[in-house]
C-alpha cells in the first residue's frame, strides 16, 4: 500500500451524512448491506449489480470511500450514478458499436440510443440475482441469453458472477465469467468505481504509457503524456482533461485526500492489466477503473499486452480479484 504520509486528525465526513434511501420503504428491501466492524457496503442487485455505497460508520456519520448513489440513481435505475458497477463482457466503448470477430460482424448498434458507440457491455443494464449471502459477503449472478429479436443484443451466451465481501479491513470483489455457448466469445471485464472528488484529491499510480483518444474518447495511439509522471507523483484530478486508458500499470493505485488525512488503495489481479482514469474538467466525477481491456479493444490495433481482452472458448472460465483498502490517520 502506498503511504502518502497522512497525519492523525479528526476524520473528514462527506456532506452527505444520511443515506436516506436506506430507509426508503420501496428501495430498502431491494438492497443488500454487508458489515464488518465499522465498514459497510450497500449493493443494489436490481440496478445492474451495482454498489450503492462503500463507507465507514463513524459517530459523525458515514465516511464514504466511494461516491454514494443518489436518490435519482434509484428512481431511474441508473448504474452510472451508483458508487460502482460491473463491466461485462467488455469495458468502455466499441467504435460505432461494431467489430469483426471469427469471420463475421458483431453489430451492437441500437441497444442504447443515448450512446453513439456501444458502452460497457450489457450486464450493467440488467438486474442480477442474489445467491449465497452472509453478514459480510454475498454472491451475485447474471446470465445472458442472446435475444435475436433485440437490436444490438450481445450475441454470445455467458454467465457472470461477483463475489463481494468485506474482509481484512477491505472491500474485495472477485469477478468471474464463463462462456456458456458453443463458439468462442471475445471478452473483457472490469469495475467502474466513482470516488469523492475535492480540490485536494490526489491519484497515485505507476503507469508506463497512455492511450491518446479522439473526440469520441476512442483510442488513437499509445504514447507519452504529462499525466504519466503526474500520476506517479500524485496527480490532481484537475490537472488534465482525462478519459483515457493507461497501459502497464503496477496493479496498485491510491486515491488520497490529504486534507482529510485518509486514503484508499486499490489493488488488482492480472488480467486487470489496464487502468482507466476519468477526470473531466469542471466536474465532480472521478473514476479510477481497473479493467482487462482498453477502450475499443476488439477493433484496436496493437500488441496483445497493449490492447488486452481475450477470447473465451466454449465452457472456459476466467476470474480475478479487486481489493479496495481504506486507511485513516
Amino acid at each position: 500500500m502506498r503511504d502518502v504520509s497522512l497525519n492523525p486528525v479528526r476524520p473528514f465526513v462527506t456532506e452527505l451524512t444520511e443515506l436516506t434511501w436506506l430507509d426508503d420503504p420501496v428501495i430498502a428491501p431491494t438492497l443488500v448491506t454487508l458489515a464488518a466492524g465499522a465498514l459497510r457496503v450497500v449493493i443494489a442487485p436490481e440496478v445492474g449489480g451495482a454498489l450503492a455505497a462503500y463507507y465507514e460508520s463513524t459517530p459523525e456519520g458515514p465516511l464514504h470511500w466511494l461516491r454514494p448513489a443518489t436518490q435519482a440513481a434509484f428512481d431511474e435505475r441508473d448504474p452510472l450514478r451508483m458508487a460502482s458497477f460491473p463491466l461485462f463482457p467488455y469495458c468502455n466503448r466499441i467504435r460505432d458499436a461494431r467489430f469483426q470477430f471469427d469471420g463475421g460482424t458483431v453489430d451492437l448498434s441500437g441497444n442504447d440510443l443515448r450512446f453513439a458507440h456501444a458502452l460497457h457491455g450489457n450486464a450493467w443494464r440488467h438486474p442480477w440475482r442474489v445467491r449465497a449471502r452472509a453478514e459480510s459477503s454475498v454472491e451475485l449472478h447474471f446470465e445472458h441469453e442472446p435475444d435475436s429479436q433485440q437490436p444490438g443484443d450481445w450475441p454470445f451466451r455467458y454467465r457472470a458472477q461477483q463475489r463481494i465481501e468485506l474482509i481484512g479491513g477491505a472491500l474485495r470483489i472477485t469477478l468471474s465469467a464463463q462462456n456458456l455457448g458453443d463458439r468462442p466469445m471475445p471478452f473483457g471485464m472490469g469495475h467502474h468505481p466513482y470516488y469523492p472528488r475535492t480540490a485536494q484529491t490526489r491519484v497515485y499510480a505507476d503507469v508506463q504509457a497512455m492511450w491518446h483518444a479522439d473526440a469520441d474518447v476512442l483510442p488513437t495511439h499509445l504514447g507519452p503524456h504529462p499525466a504519466i509522471e503526474a500520476l506517479r507523483d500524485g496527480m490532481s484530478p484537475d490537472a488534465f482533461e482525462l478519459d483515457n486508458n493507461f497501459a502497464n500499470w503496477s496493479h496498485e493505485a491510491t486515491i488520497a485526500w490529504p486534507d482529510e488525512h485518509r486514503q484508499l488503495t486499490m489493488t488488482a489481479d492480472a488480467p486487470f492489466d489496464h487502468l482507466v482514469v476519468f477526470a473531466p474538467a469542471n466536474d465532480a466525477q472521478l473514476c479510477v477503473e481497473p479493467v482487462t481491456n482498453t477502450t475499443d479493444c476488439f477493433n484496436a490495433v496493437g500488441m496483445q499486452e497493449q490492447v488486452g481482452g481475450c477470447v473465451l472458448l466454449p465452457g472456459e472460465e476466467i476470474a480475478a480479484t479487486l481489493v479496495w483498502t481504506p486507511r485513516r490517520g
